[in-house]
């Protein structure tokens, strides 16, 4: 890769860091397959998440005076970094797939400027995905609604009642 080609690529990648709320580390070691790999990028992206294996000093150039350089302490050996704005999507796809490989290790990452640990990245794992949340609170809203109307129907129904019993 050329010097120019480099630097346009390290832009990319931090404008990409930077404009995430999250970027997790993952130490992936050598004994990972290329359709291993390609599995956890399907994973990643089903998430609306990004997942990118870069040269070591190419990501601490990368972040470089950001809040994200905290990390750059996972930077030993291969490395990868996955990023997006869905918190809880990319911690279950990353958990997932770690729980099925053992050869891919959370190492940590950076959540809105603060440095989590990996166990944190296990615990927004099992909280539900926004669109879970969504469906209970649509759920709950009509199941109040619905009793509302029955309610409101009572009374009527039992005038009916009450004149179908005298008949």
């Amino acid at each position: 890769m050329k010097r120019s080609e480099k630097e346009s690529f390290v832009s990319r990648m931090r404008d990409e860091l930077l404009g995430s709320s999250i970027v997790v580390a993952v130490d992936r070691s050598s004994g990972i397959t290329v359709g291993e790999i390609t599995k956890l990028r399907r994973c990643i992206r089903e998430s609306e998440s990004n997942f990118k294996v870069m040269k070591n000093t190419l990501a601490r150039i990368a972040i470089k005076g950001s809040a994200l350089e905290d990390i750059t302490d996972y930077f030993n050996g291969p490395t990868g970094l996955a990023y997006s704005n869905n918190p809880v999507g990319l911690a279950k796809a990353i958990s997932d797939f770690a729980k099925s490989n053992d050869k891919l290790t959370i190492l940590g990452g950076v959540m809105d400027g603060k440095v989590i640990s990996k166990e944190f990245i296990g615990t927004l794992a099992s909280l539900p995905s926004q669109d879970e949340l969504r469906a209970k609170i649509i759920g709950l809203l009509t199941a109040n609604a619905a009793k509302i109307v029955r309610i409101i129907k009572e009374p009527s129904g039992r005038v009916a009642r009450v004149l179908a019993a005298r008949n």
